[in-house]
């Protein structure tokens, strides 16, 4: 049976510990063999918000999972004209890795969201299985879900993770104020942010 590949969609604008605590914890309790970083060019529900460049973003997501075998950069939303909704990455990934099965990560506020997002009956049928991080607060009401999204409940896996309360736009703001940022990105990351002047 072909291996279960996690897939993490983001801006990573810029990448996190809080990115990375997700994606090894996700892959860890859901058996992962690798999880594949999308980076997602421009968010189609978010069209007029200013975004480092994409590739400026990739090479951040490079130098935070450098050292990780079981994470990869996928160009899957960057190389293709947008726009770029979860289904079609999916669907796109499936065409390319035909024998894989995707699980696609995301946290519980994302999972309460997901009947508004685009075709979310045809992401369903896409995924192996959503991974969801646990994250207090934000839980969503699965019986709810299903009402909207019939076989929603076998198709999520919950997981545990720690809880780092990082978010890119807190981030963004610190560079922007003169703050520090050590501790909260990869080492590779803030090279970067500060040798190419990001956010000020």
């Amino acid at each position: 049976m072909a291996g279960l590949i996690g897939v993490f969609g983001g801006t990573f604008d810029p990448p996190h510990y809080g990115h990375l605590v997700l994606a090894e914890a996700g892959r860890e309790a859901l058996g992962l063999e690798r999880v594949l970083w999308v980076v997602t060019a421009q968010p189609p529900h978010k069209p007029n918000e200013r975004r480092t460049p994409a590739e400026l973003r990739l090479e951040m997501v490079s130098a935070a999972i450098r050292g990780n075998p079981a994470f990869e950069i996928s160009r899957a939303d960057v190389d293709r004209p947008p726009p770029h909704y979860a289904v079609g990455t999916l669907r796109h990934l499936s065409a390319l890795q035909p024998e894989s099965r995707f699980v696609y990560l995301m946290g519980e506020d994302s999972l309460r969201d997901l009947p508004s997002w685009h075709a979310p009956r045809e992401f369903l049928e896409a995924c192996e299985s959503i991974g969801v991080m646990e994250r207090s607060g934000a839980e969503p009401n699965l019986e709810d879900l299903e009402q909207v999204l019939p076989g929603l409940s076998a198709r999520v896996r919950f997981f545990h993770a720690p809880i780092i309360d990082l978010a890119s736009h807190d981030l963004r703001s610190r560079v922007q104020a003169g703050q520090s940022i050590r501790y909260l990105v990869p080492e590779g990351v803030e090279q970067i942010i500060r040798g190419q002047g990001l956010y000020r």
